[in-house]
C-alpha cells in the first residue's frame, strides 16, 4: 500500500529539489516525489537519477512528476500524472508492471476516470489556495472532500493535497483521505515530518494534541 504521507520536492533548481529530498529521507520520509517544471530532458533525467540514488540510500519511495519515460528509465517507484499528462492507460503500457501511477483529480467525476483506469493512488486538490502550482483548480475545503467521498467510496486511496499544514490533518482524516501530499509546510521544516506520521497513522495522543482550546 501506498505511503500516507507524500513530501513533493521544491526548489529553484535541480540541485535545491535534490538537497530537499537528501533533507526529507533522511527525516523519515516514506516517499518522495520529483517535481520538476520548465527543464529540459536531459536535465531532468540526470536529476531523477541522482534522485533515484538518494532515495535508494535510504529506502525511500521514489515518484516522479509528470515524465512516465523518465520514472522508467531510472526505475522509479512510480508516476504522477497530473490532468493534462498522458492517460494512465497508455502510460501503463510503457512502464515496469511493479511502478505505480497516480493521479490528480479536483472533481467527482475526474476521480471516478481516474478509478476506472486502474491509478494506484489520486491526488485530490488542491484543499486550500497554494502559490506552488500554476492554474491551480477550484479549492476543494474540508466540505469538497467530504462531499466527493461520501459518494465516491472507493478503495483507492486518495491522497489530499494543497497548501496542507500539520494542523488540518485530524480535521482531514475524518473527511475519509487516505493520506495527503506535503510541500512548503516540510521544505520549511523538515522535523515535522515524524509529526505528519504520527498523526496519519492515528495516535492516540491526536484529539488530545489538536483539539481547540476552547477557554482560548
Amino acid at each position: 500500500m501506498i505511503a500516507k504521507l507524500h513530501y513533493i520536492s521544491q526548489g529553484h533548481t535541480p540541485e535545491a529539489h535534490l538537497e530537499h529530498i537528501t533533507n526529507a529521507c533522511a527525516s523519515g520520509a516514506e516517499l518522495v516525489q520529483l517535481r520538476l517544471k520548465n527543464l529540459d530532458e536531459a536535465t531532468l533525467l540526470k536529476t531523477a537519477e541522482k534522485a533515484r540514488a538518494i532515495t535508494q540510500h535510504y529506502q525511500t519511495r521514489l515518484i516522479i512528476n509528470d515524465h512516465y519515460k523518465i520514472a522508467k528509465a531510472v526505475k522509479a517507484d512510480g508516476v504522477h500524472l497530473g490532468l493534462e499528462d498522458m492517460c494512465p492507460t497508455e502510460a501503463r503500457k510503457h512502464l515496469y508492471s511493479w511502478q505505480s501511477i497516480g493521479g490528480t483529480a479536483n472533481t467527482l467525476e475526474a476521480c471516478q476516470t481516474l478509478i476506472s483506469k486502474a491509478v494506484s493512488y489520486i491526488g485530490l486538490g488542491p484543499f486550500r489556495f497554494t502559490t506552488t502550482k500554476e492554474h491551480l483548480s477550484p479549492v476543494l475545503g474540508l466540505e469538497g472532500y467530504r462531499s466527493i467521498l461520501d459518494i465516491l467510496q472507493t478503495e483507492t486511496p486518495i491522497i489530499a493535497i494543497g497548501g496542507i499544514t500539520l494542523r488540518d490533518i485530524p480535521e482531514l482524516l475524518k473527511t475519509g483521505v487516505y493520506g495527503v501530499a506535503v510541500s512548503g509546510e516540510l521544505t520549511k521544516d523538515f522535523n515535522k515530518i515524524t509529526d505528519f506520521k504520527q498523526l496519519l497513522e492515528g495516535s492516540e495522543l491526536q484529539e488530545q494534541l489538536w483539539k481547540p482550546n476552547q477557554n482560548d
